[in-house]
């Protein structure tokens, strides 16, 4: 009986002793169990996170307890996880909006990222305000919740960005997103270093500036010393590979000695109008910068230059070298012909008239049938008939004429004349006290004062025996046959040109005083201006509606320049009012003078371009992408060329 009882004590200390091992062992496994072992328990994966603590991620700012909600997604397996050559499976747009970075991630172009990848992918594509940068892999409306996340951080934290400029974020600023094929990649653009380096400068010069920084004089010199050896190794790079081989060294003293001033600099406001202050300096000087370009422009575009000073003394000289037989042209007969293409050119530029002419006579298609009429002044007159003397436009006829041959043309005739040499209208150009000048220097151009530039109201009385003619500016080009302006059906008009309202620059109000009721009654401010540099006139039917009638009696009422501007356009625009017949655009393009961006089809597809603006062909000032279609007509081995160093 003893032994019974001491076997079952034994067996009832076995159970015990095998039993209580399971039992504890049982009560503590869903807590052993990882989130992803629980799937099977959804309640245990809702409770994750909340109320514990976890080390926030810099680029990713967490959530309060408030507003943090379940997220939406895929829970990876954990044959999932440890099989990385497995596909994920596909979703629906929209589905999974999920902010939670897993241990294994797919990327746009289908390749497999670890989650300290992505994490690094997160942090260092941060720009300057803290938001996540567009095609680092996240979704549109992913980047809304991680910028609606950002927002809600601290001030300090955005203070703190603002100040702190790395390397990485210039990077980022400074680089494009592209989306090929369905793979986001980001495109650096070229000399990043040197823009970093320009940050880190205008930085440092905040710096300098502060109260703060300035109260701490070893600090104060070594910034200025660090400052000095970076503006030193910058010098005049342009790109990253002219930067000498210490310069990153040298960036990296002045990055740490800016670590140091934001340590000692903590007001953000202080830097944000150190900032405002140097803008506004920056404003000011830009303004003066292109006050002072617009004055040089216009001096530039008003001064001889000394080729063009010597071509016409060595013409001068040779021309009344000549026997007074040699001195003649060739086909005087034609000049009065009204069978043939005639043209008007009025300049003192030889150069410039050379090359209209050329371009003129190698593009005609009956060169023999074109004749010119040129008028110069008077000191002018010689070197430009020993130009065409020596060097003749083929078979086209030439005739060269001076203003003093026009008799007619004087004081009591033309009211314009009368003005021009009026005590008032010389000191406007030449006198001391400029207070009450006009401010824009474009109308204060002497060309005005030259009558050669108002002329061109007076055709009909200089040919008279002539029914219709082209007018040429010597600032344009002829590209191609111009023998069908003289079978264009003007119906009546007197004017053919160009219509250059495309810009609302060219409409009427422009170029006339519309605060003057005279011309407020009279035209429409928004009436479409045209061009004056080509055109056709046709001076029987000019004669017949007395146009320098009425040329004659706007120019008497704008006496006082009331109306009107200086110029021969504004009065143009007056005078043929209603009486221009718009010619097609294809015969004459503009802008080459002053516009780099004109396009290419409509010169290549044009008749004629004009260089109309400052920016003339024949000064270095000119644009050089359109200075071949004018020196191609110049034969620069002439030897009155050569002899003046005058070079394409």
């Amino acid at each position: 009986m003893a032994r019974a009882r001491g076997r079952l004590v034994l067996l009832l200390l076995l159970a015990l002793t095998v039993l209580s091992p399971l039992a504890l062992y049982t009560s503590r496994l869903p807590a052993a169990l990882s989130p992803i072992q629980t799937q099977d328990f959804p309640g245990e994966i809702t409770n994750q996170g909340r109320g514990g603590k976890a080390d926030k991620l810099n680029a990713l700012p967490l959530e309060t307890v408030s507003s943090l909600k379940e997220p939406v997604g895929i829970v990876f397996s954990e044959e999932l996880t440890e099989s990385k050559s497995q596909d994920l499976p596909l979703t629906k747009v929209g589905e999974h909006k999920s902010r939670m970075l897993s241990e294994v991630t797919v990327a746009a172009d289908g390749t497999t990222l670890k989650a300290d990848e992505v994490i690094e992918q997160v942090t260092t594509l941060e720009p300057q305000d803290g938001s996540l940068v567009k095609g680092a892999g996240i979704s549109d409306e992913q980047e809304k919740n991680i910028g609606s996340q950002q927002q809600s951080s601290s001030e300090e934290s955005s203070q703190d960005t603002m100040l702190k400029q790395t390397p990485e974020k210039v990077i980022v600023e400074n680089s494009q997103s592209a989306k090929t094929d369905g793979k986001t990649k980001i495109t650096v653009l070229p000399d990043v270093r040197i823009r970093n380096i320009k940050d880190q400068l205008i930085k440092a010069k905040v710096y300098l500036g502060l109260g703060s920084i300035r109260a701490n004089s070893q600090y104060l010199k070594d910034l200025r010393q660090r400052i000095r050896e970076v503006q030193k190794v910058l010098g005049d790079a342009s790109k990253d590979s002219d930067l000498l081989k210490n310069a990153n060294e040298k960036v990296k003293a002045l990055e740490q000695m800016l670590i140091k001033g934001k340590q000692m600099q903590d007001d953000c406001s202080i830097v944000v109008k150190k900032l405002r202050a140097m803008l506004h300096s920056a404003e000011e000087q830009l303004h003066a910068h292109k006050k002072q370009t617009v004055f040089l422009t216009q001096l530039a575009a008003k001064t001889l230059p000394k080729g063009l000073h010597c071509l016409p003394l060595r013409l001068a000289n040779e021309y009344f070298s000549l026997d007074p037989v040699r001195q003649q042209f060739p086909n005087q007969q034609k000049l009065i012909n009204p069978k043939l293409y005639h043209y008007a050119l009025f300049s003192d530029n030889i150069l410039a008239t050379a090359v209209v002419v050329n371009s003129t006579v190698l593009n005609a298609k009956h060169p023999s049938d074109h004749v010119f009429h040129i008028v110069t002044d008077k000191l002018n007159y010689a070197p430009m008939r020993m130009w065409f003397l020596s060097n003749p436009p083929g078979k086209a006829t030439i005739e060269v004429q001076h203003i003093g041959e026009f008799t007619w043309l004087n004081d009591s005739y033309s009211p314009v004349l009368k003005q021009l040499g009026s005590p008032s209208m010389i000191d406007y150009y030449f006198g001391t006290n400029r207070a009450n000048s006009d401010s824009n220097l474009k109308y204060r151009n002497p060309k005005y004062l030259s009558i050669l530039n108002h002329l061109r109201f007076y055709l009909p009385e200089i040919y008279p025996k002539l029914d219709k003619m082209v007018f040429l500016d010597d600032d344009i080009v002829v590209k191609k046959d111009l023998t069908g302006l003289w079978s264009i059906n003007m119906k009546g008009k007197v004017n053919g040109a160009v219509e250059t309202c495309g810009e609302s620059f060219h409409r009427y109000d422009r170029y006339l005083n519309f605060s003057n009721p005279i011309i407020a009654k009279s035209f429409d401010p928004h009436a479409c201006g045209w061009a004056f540099g080509m055109n056709v006139f046709d001076l029987a039917e000019w004669r017949r509606q007395n146009i320098t009638q009425i040329y004659h009696s706007w120019q008497k009422l704008n006496e006082d320049r009331s109306l009107w501007k200086l110029g021969t356009l504004p009065p143009g625009l007056i005078t043929f009012w209603n009486k221009t017949f718009p010619l097609s655009r294809s015969w004459h393009v503009l802008g080459l003078g002053y516009n780099p961006h004109v396009n290419s089809r409509d010169i290549e597809r044009a008749a004629v371009i004009h260089y109309n603006g400052n920016m003339k062909p024949w000064l270095e000032i000119g644009l050089p992408k359109y200075r071949s279609y004018w020196s191609k007509y110049l034969d620069y081995d002439q030897s009155f060329l050569r002899e003046c160093n005058i070079n394409p």
